[in-house]
């Protein structure tokens, strides 16, 4: 299973590659939040129940839940991934895609039977549904309308939707997202858009029963003393969160202008990342690997590729000559 973010892999591939390299694999926020210095102690002791608690309203906040008790936080949104399918007995499952290859991989190895299906399902034919909106690679969002008559129809049978918004911090719309009933599980991501992927944050908005079971199967202490921290100080800045969806949403766009005159068309995308087909993929893949860029490749679409937001100037620079029409 191919992942971005992989720089290990693209030095492997192109050994001849200029360092440093850009990395323009995954949809990260390339600017991430100025962080304050952590205080020893989020290092030393462990983490807060108290402080725990404030993240969780915090969010509860951030993503529209109705309250902190239905939110469940973890050491990132992956593992949420993996552990819902452990709370489900065996069924059959429907993954709209294509998309993140990760979540059918998580349900198959819990058991379950997975069909992949272009769109949400007609009422009856699975007992849990897995749809990321916006999507990934394309940028697909759901109709909202949509979404709760599929939770309707699971809800009265006792299935589950999951609705992966990974990447729905900085999309218009997803402001004040809403609740979607007892069937719905919401996963969010706070590294992807404050650009600390690293800290290995993210958040399950449910009914407060199923987020108490996820909270439960994940363990105490889940979350690291300096994610709470992090999430403490970033989340009531919410200037920074506005200020940044502009920017990115620009940067989008001036990445969409690069791509064209490069030859490519562009097939869908967030304000993190973009997504386009060009006529010789593989050979694009190439040159960029050779230049130093790593970009998000699709085996089985060959031509298609997925492009990162550049972090500065220079990786803007260095992107744009690639790029530049021959």
């Amino acid at each position: 299973m191919f992942h971005g973010g992989d720089l290990d892999a693209a030095r492997r591939a192109f050994p001849d590659a200029p360092e440093p390299w850009i990395d323009l694999s995954t949809g990260i926020n390339p600017v991430p939040y100025p962080l304050p210095p952590f205080e020893a102690s989020a290092l030393q002791r462990l983490p807060s129940a108290v402080d725990l608690l404030a993240l969780k309203r915090l969010a509860a906040e951030a993503y529209g839940a109705p309250g902190s008790e239905g939110v469940a936080a973890a050491p990132g949104s992956q593992i949420l991934i993996e552990t819902l399918p452990r709370l489900r007995a065996r069924s059959n499952v429907a993954v709209v895609g294509p998309t993140y290859a990760e979540h059918a991989a998580a349900w198959a190895r819990g058991g379950h039977a997975i069909e992949m299906v272009p769109d949400l399902p007609a009422a009856g034919r699975f007992e849990a549904v897995v749809v990321v909106n916006p999507n990934n690679p394309d940028g697909r969002v759901h109709d909202a309308g949509r979404l709760a008559e599929v939770a309707r129809d699971l809800g009265a049978r006792g299935g589950l939707l999951v609705v992966d918004e990974a990447f729905a911090d900085f999309e218009p719309g997803f402001d004040e997202p809403g609740d979607l009933g007892p069937a719905v599980v919401r996963l969010r991501s706070f590294g992807k858009s404050y650009g600390l992927a690293g800290l290995r944050l993210g958040f399950a908005l449910a009914e407060p029963g199923l987020a108490r079971r996820i909270e439960a199967a994940l363990g105490p202490w889940a979350v690291s003393g300096p994610a709470i921290a992090a999430g403490l100080a970033a989340f009531p800045d919410r200037a920074w969160r506005q200020e940044a969806a502009l920017a990115r949403a620009q940067d989008a766009a001036r990445l969409d202008r690069m791509i064209e005159r490069g030859g490519g068309r562009i097939v869908g995308g967030t304000s993190l990342f973009r997504t386009a087909v060009f006529a010789d993929g593989p050979t694009l893949f190439r040159r960029l690997g050779e230049a130093g860029l790593y970009v998000r490749r699709f085996p089985e679409r060959p031509n298609q590729l997925r492009f990162g937001l550049p972090p500065d100037k220079g990786a803007w620079c260095r992107l744009s000559r690639v790029l530049k029409p021959v």
